[in-house]
């Protein structure tokens, strides 16, 4: 019996020992489950001498990933939220926009080149013909040559027909697509810079740092065209039918932009053919986009910071350059010996040449169309010297308009003088900001480009080439504007970078601005509703000219307004009586639109007496004739 027990016992002690070893390996092998969790410590770091738990929440995660991971993975994460914030920017600017421009929707047509352009074309009216889209390359109707704009108008009829709502809405959807189109192109061309700095020396800091940081230049990307989106100084080109080609112009101009940009960034030959392509297209549109192979220039120091020292060993560019030197040989014929060769900015302007080339053939067009339907003025009307002081005292009012938009309006007289004070400050002020500007082009370049942006791009709307009758206009800053946005929104940083706190400044600073400007652009944009509410507040912002009050007393005839009409047009009278030919056809044409065709007869017989060849004088006599109202 005593054996039995203690046989027993001994199986239950053996039990046990086998339970307390199977214990002990299942918590070593849990402890050394959770301690490979712990990331191995540096030589600057302890090693730990206790268990490290596994983080149990997302933020603990987040924290400690910045220990433990490496900084890649810190960057991706930083990566991955900047899709939604861009979808987040462009709704914002696409919203933005609608709440500002929806309005035009609701507006007329008005007596202000919708006419030729659009209402009383009969090639416009009818469509897309063969014959219409002939007439479009060929015609120098307006004094202009851009066959893709009388294309757009003729679509439009097509689509919509001659209600004005429509074709409205087709300018305000070209400005949405400029919009993103210039947020996308900021940041495509500005992502290549890296670390805290910006420019030639950021590329430096960022060697250092090596994080390139994707939100570095999200937000002034999208500043810069929040500003182009809601600035009043562009209602004009938006809410006018007419300004179709300024929309459509820099529609192509920011796709060149964005084939270039990749042209440059991935060495791609066919992106640089299809940049060609599309600036072919803006000059179809307006040729005020001349000034692009200018600006590409500027983008190349930056934001794309080109070494083209470096390109030139590039065997992709530099085969390239080999293969476009050939076309143009007649004009560079030492080109091709010099390519293997060539110095760094020969290479960055020989790439541009074509670009060069397609430009100076369309100011050539332009002048001799524009020369030929007498819209230049004379010497005699405008001299040189009073070309000049307009146009050096138009850049600083259109600086001073961006900052402060007061007592905007559809047409600007020439002043009757330049006070010698005025010209010579503003050269000054230019000079000043110039020398300024490129004497910080190493350390902050962005300045310069800004600045030459808004000083090349004005150049063929400035004046030195007078056309028409105003001293400037809003329309004119569509493009030249975005350069003095770049300087400000890049610049504005390094004004604060010493305060306290500058970033809620600048935060609290540019949301203060874009509320300012889309409320004066939305009321801008009600002053569009038609000719009459549009003359009407030019006469009330500005000192008047014959021009005006002659359109606003054709808006009130078609409303049906003669006696106020009539005294607009003999103010007009009284204050251009050179111009009495067109004031007495003007008179004449409010006369037959109110079926008063026998007093009509007496004012076109008025006007073809003083102007025998006046086109429109003869039209409306034949007009009267079909009425059975003869001479």
């Amino acid at each position: 019996m005593t054996n039995k027990i203690e046989t027993r016992n001994l199986k239950l002690e053996n039990v046990k020992r086998e339970n307390v070893k199977r214990e002990n390996v299942k918590r070593e092998t849990r402890n050394s489950k959770l301690t490979s969790h712990v990331p191995r410590p540096t030589s600057h770091v302890p090693r730990p001498t206790s268990h490290v738990p596994r983080p149990t929440s997302h933020v603990s995660r987040l924290l400690t990933s910045h220990v433990s991971r490496p900084t890649s993975h810190v960057f991706s994460r930083l990566t991955s939220h900047v899709p939604r914030l861009k979808f987040l920017i462009a709704l914002f600017l696409m919203l933005s926009t609608l709440s500002v421009y929806w309005q035009v929707g609701e507006y007329a047509f008005v007596n202000f080149d919708d006419d030729m352009y659009v209402y009383e074309n009969p090639h416009v009216r009818a469509g897309l013909t063969w014959e219409s889209i002939s007439w479009a390359f060929t015609a120098a109707h307006s004094a202009n040559w851009h066959p893709l704009t009388w294309l757009s108008h003729m679509l439009d009829v097509d689509l919509y027909g001659m209600g004005p709502g429509p074709h409205h809405l087709t300018n305000l959807l070209f400005h949405i697509a400029n919009t993103l189109l210039l947020f996308f192109v900021l940041k495509r061309m500005a992502g290549g810079v890296r670390g805290k700095g910006r420019g030639v020396r950021g590329e430096r800091q960022g060697a250092r740092d090596n994080i390139p940081s994707p939100l570095t230049n999200l937000w002034p990307s999208a500043f810069v065209a929040a500003l182009f989106a809601l600035h009043p100084l562009h209602v004009e080109s938006v809410a006018w039918i007419a300004e179709r080609k300024d929309l459509l112009s820099t529609f192509f101009w920011m796709l060149t932009l964005w084939s270039y940009t990749r042209y440059v960034r991935h060495s791609e030959i066919r992106s640089y053919y299809l940049s060609l392509l599309f600036f072919v297209l803006g000059l179809m549109a307006k040729p005020m986009v001349v000034t692009l192979p200018f600006v590409l220039l500027l983008l190349d120091i930056w934001p794309l910071n080109r070494n083209p020292k470096s390109e030139t060993r590039n065997p992709k560019l530099r085969s390239h350059v080999s293969r476009l030197t050939p076309h143009v040989s007649r004009l560079t014929p030492h080109v091709s010996r010099l390519t293997p060769h060539v110095s760094r900015l020969t290479f960055l302007i020989l790439e541009k040449l074509p670009f060069f080339i397609l430009a100076l053939g369309s100011c050539i067009v332009t002048f001799l169309v524009q020369q030929y339907a007498g819209a230049t003025a004379s010497m005699e009307i405008y001299p040189l010297h009073v070309r000049i002081a307009n146009a050096l005292v138009s850049y600083i009012g259109y600086m001073v308009k961006m900052v402060y938009p007061y007592k905007l309006a559809v047409f600007y007289p020439y002043p009757d003088t330049f006070p010698w004070w005025q010209t010579a400050g503003a050269a000054g002020l230019l000079a000043a900001i110039s020398l300024l500007v490129i004497s910080q082009i190493r350390q902050r370049p962005y300045l310069a480009v800004g600045w030459l942006w808004y000083l090349g791009t004005l150049i063929p709307v400035i004046g030195l080439v007078q056309v028409g009758l105003q001293a400037m206009a809003d329309r004119y800053t569509y493009i030249p504007l975005i350069g003095l946005f770049i300087l400000i929104t890049w610049g504005a940083p390094d004004l604060v970078a010493g305060w306290r706190y500058g970033k809620l400044t600048l935060l609290t600073t540019g949301v203060a601005f874009l509320l300012l400007f889309s409320t004066a652009a939305w009321l801008q944009t009600q002053h569009w509703t038609n000719g009459v509410t549009l003359f009407e507040h030019a006469l009330k912002v500005t000192r008047g000219s014959y021009k005006v009050h002659a359109n606003l007393g054709n808006a009130l005839a078609r409303q049906g307004r003669l006696e106020e009409a009539m005294g607009h047009h003999s103010e007009a009278l009284h204050m251009a009586p050179g111009m009495a030919a067109d004031v007495h056809n003007n008179i004449g044409a409010a006369l037959i639109y109110n079926r008063r065709f026998k007093e009509a007869l007496g004012h076109i017989q008025a006007a073809l007496r003083l102007k025998p060849d006046h086109v429109n004088a003869r039209n409306n006599l034949k007009m009267l004739a079909k009425q059975g109202v003869h001479p």
